[in-house]
This record gives C-alpha cells, structure tokens and sequence, in this order.
C-alpha cells in the first residue's frame, strides 16, 4: 500500500496518511476495528469525510514536471496530430473519448506524458490508468485499472467493480 501511494506522492507524511485511510476498510473487511491498533493519528487533512473524495485528492496532488511539460515540443508528426486533437477537447470542453494505440516501442507514453503534464498543469484531473502495473509505473501518477476502479481480479457472476462517480 505505501508503495502504490509513494509512486503518486513525494511527501512521506501524505504517503502515511493515504495508507492510515486505506487501513480501516480492509480491517472493517475483517470485522476489525482500526482503533484497536496503536497506529498514528490521521490528519484531519487527508480524512475521508472531508470535502474532497479521496481519489480527487490524489489525482489533484500530482504536479507536471518541468520535463513534461517541454515534451510537446518534441513529438513527431502522428503524436502531433493526435496530441493537437486531444487538446483541443480538454481545452474546449468537448466531450471526447480517445483511444491510443500501437505496438510496442511506438512512443505511447511519450504521447501520454505530454499530454498529462499540461492538462495538470491548469488544476484539472486526469486519471492515468493502464492494464499493467510496469505500464502504469511509467507514466505519471499512473495506476492500474484494478486498483483505480477497483475492477475486481476474478470474474465471476454478479461481480462489478465498486467505484464511485
């Protein structure tokens, strides 16, 4: 759990909290209560029952880098074509849905990490997700999709994933 959060997060005590509010679900999953374990105190800061859902809170933590953000001025003439058309539905409010693709070694997270880096850049939230977890280690606040929307590991009648809009 420290390591899924330390990845988004450079700050050690935000890491700590984000993991201190993780606990309490999975003991409750356990019949357990947090409170019968001497843990730290959770800062009021990062609780669940603020304003702000927690997810919200993560993705909003996560700064562009510099390096990121000079990344556009270095694409290549379908990256160009497919960032420039990506951009304008995030700058204009355009609902859009967009899937990139291609083989391996085509640059793809190049693409992503340019695009991430300007859309966080004006405060607004991207959720980066990939199927694998090497994949999502290598963008910018990336997360699996299990572990993003919760989209359970074993597929059987009746399951769903439990994320909430």
């Amino acid at each position: 759990m420290l390591e899924d959060h330390k990845h988004n997060n450079q700050s050690s005590f935000a890491v700590q909290q984000m993991v201190l509010l993780d606990i309490p679900k999975l003991l409750e999953s356990m019949q357990k209560d947090i409170k019968m374990y001497p843990l730290p105190d959770i800062d009021d800061t990062y609780d669940l029952s603020s304003d702000i859902p927690r997810e919200i809170f993560e993705e909003a933590s996560i700064k562009a880098s510099i390096d990121d953000m000079a990344l556009s001025k270095t694409l290549n003439e379908e990256q160009q074509s497919t960032y420039n058309e990506i951009m304008f539905a995030v700058d204009s409010d355009h609902e859009g849905f967009f899937f990139v693709d291609g083989p391996g070694s085509t640059r793809k997270t190049y693409l992503y990490r340019a695009m991430l880096a300007p859309i966080r850049s004006q405060d607004k939230i991207v959720v980066a997700t990939a199927t694998s977890g090497v994949a999502a280690s290598i963008i910018p606040g990336g997360r699996t999709a299990h572990s993003r929307f919760k989209v359970p590991l074993t597929i059987d009648d009746g399951v769903f994933c439990s994320f909430k809009k």
